[in-house]
C-alpha cells in the first residue's frame, strides 16, 4: 500500500526574492509564487532546488550588497539566466 505522500507530484516554485520551495502540483499556487522547472517527485524537486538555488540570500539583499541593483556576475536568476562573469 502506498501513501498519498509517496504518489504526490510536486512543482518547484520561486518567489520574487528568488527563494525556492516545492508545492503540491494539484493545488493552486499561493500569491507571489510562480512555477519554475518541471513537476516531479519530492526528491526530484528538491534535487532541482539544490542545483538552482545556490545563493540563499534574498534577491533584494544580493542587489543591495552588489551596489547597483543587478544580479551579481555568474549568478543564475530564477529564470535560468546566468549573468556573464567579467572578463579580466
Amino acid at each position: 500500500m502506498t501513501s498519498g505522500a509517496e504518489t504526490q507530484t510536486y512543482t518547484v516554485v520561486v518567489n520574487d526574492e528568488d527563494q525556492y520551495s516545492i508545492w503540491p502540483s494539484d493545488r493552486a499556487l499561493p500569491a507571489g509564487w510562480r512555477v519554475t522547472g518541471e513537476p516531479g517527485t519530492r526528491e526530484e524537486c528538491l534535487a532541482y532546488i539544490k542545483v538552482h538555488w545556490t545563493d540563499m540570500r534574498p534577491l533584494s539583499l544580493r542587489r543591495e550588497m552588489d551596489g547597483d541593483g543587478a544580479v551579481p556576475d555568474g549568478v543564475e536568476n530564477s529564470d535560468g539566466v546566468t549573468a556573464p562573469a567579467n572578463a579580466q
